[in-house]
Parts: structure tokens; C-alpha cells; sequence
């Protein structure tokens, strides 16, 4: 067998120490990819304790209409998608799920979750899933309506036909 020749290098940033673009001067601690430009990021604007109020409740509500009276027997259900420490935080308004974690809470209550004694009926429980989400929607903190205002004021004018 023939002697083979190391694979190449691959470098995924520049060969030369990288260049802070604010400083003009090589970094401290090593030389490695660097991004040529700042990236500005935006302050987010704090969350109303309003919306936290309305969004634990509404989780709070579907949580004890599928029959879990208590965070605790609702956490240890196989596939809860919150632990129960975090469930408690969004009842009480401590912390506010994302869209995607509230839609995650409110389809293990309607759909996966098995329904205890004392849950409503699954139609009941299932308008009841509809009203929480459609609720959300309409929240400052998710900017849904905002996006679509914006989506509204963006559409192109009626054209007349010639």
C-alpha cells in the first residue's frame, strides 16, 4: 500500500487572525472566526403583567377541565411537554411561554392527555382549547395582531381593470 496524503485543512474563518471591526485589532485569546460586523439586537419591551395573568389563567382553566386538579398529576403524565415547576411559573405569571410552548401545553390538555374523573366532555373541553388559543392570538405579548396590521397595511392596491 501506497502512502496516502493527509486530508486537507478545512478552516471555516479566515487563515489571519480575525480583526474586531469596532477595534481595528486582533483579538486577545486566540485567532478564530470572528463575524466581520457587529449585530445589533433589539431590547425586547417587558411583558405586561396583565398578559402573564391572562395566559396562566387560561392554561390554569384547561389544566383543571381535563380533570388535573392539582400541576403535580399533570407533570407526571408521560409526554407532559412542562415540568412542574415550569407549569407553576406560567399559571402564577412568573414566567410566559413562548407560542410554541403555550400551543404545545394546551394540545397535551385537549388531545394527549388522558381525562380524569371530573374532566369535561371532550367537545366541551376541545371549544374550550379553541377559545384559550384564539384568546392568545389576540395578546399584545405574541404580536400576532400586529403581524397581521402590518400584513393589511402591506397589501398591494386594487387595480382597475382596463
Amino acid at each position: 500500500m501506497g502512502d496516502t496524503a493527509p486530508p486537507p485543512k478545512v478552516s471555516f474563518g479566515p487563515e489571519r487572525p480575525a480583526v474586531d471591526p469596532r477595534t481595528e485589532t486582533a483579538p486577545k485569546h486566540g485567532a478564530g472566526f470572528r463575524y466581520r460586523a457587529p449585530v445589533a439586537r433589539t431590547k425586547q419591551p417587558p411583558k405586561s403583567a396583565e398578559d402573564r395573568r391572562v395566559v396562566g389563567g387560561l392554561l390554569r382553566e384547561l389544566r383543571k377541565a381535563a380533570g388535573y386538579r392539582s400541576v403535580d398529576a399533570a407533570a407526571v403524565v408521560a409526554g407532559a411537554p412542562s415540568s412542574r415547576q415550569t407549569i407553576y411559573a406560567y399559571e402564577r405569571g412568573g414566567l410566559t411561554p413562548s407560542l410554541a410552548q403555550f400551543l404545545d401545553l394546551v394540545e397535551f390538555y385537549v388531545l394527549r392527555a388522558p381525562h380524569l374523573d371530573g374532566a369535561k366532555a371532550q367537545d366541551d373541553l376541545r371549544a374550550q382549547g379553541v377559545a384559550a388559543v384564539t384568546r392568545v392570538l389576540t395578546l399584545p405579548l405574541y404580536h400576532v395582531a400586529a403581524a397581521q396590521d402590518l400584513v393589511a397595511r402591506m397589501q398591494p392596491g386594487v387595480r382597475r381593470k382596463r
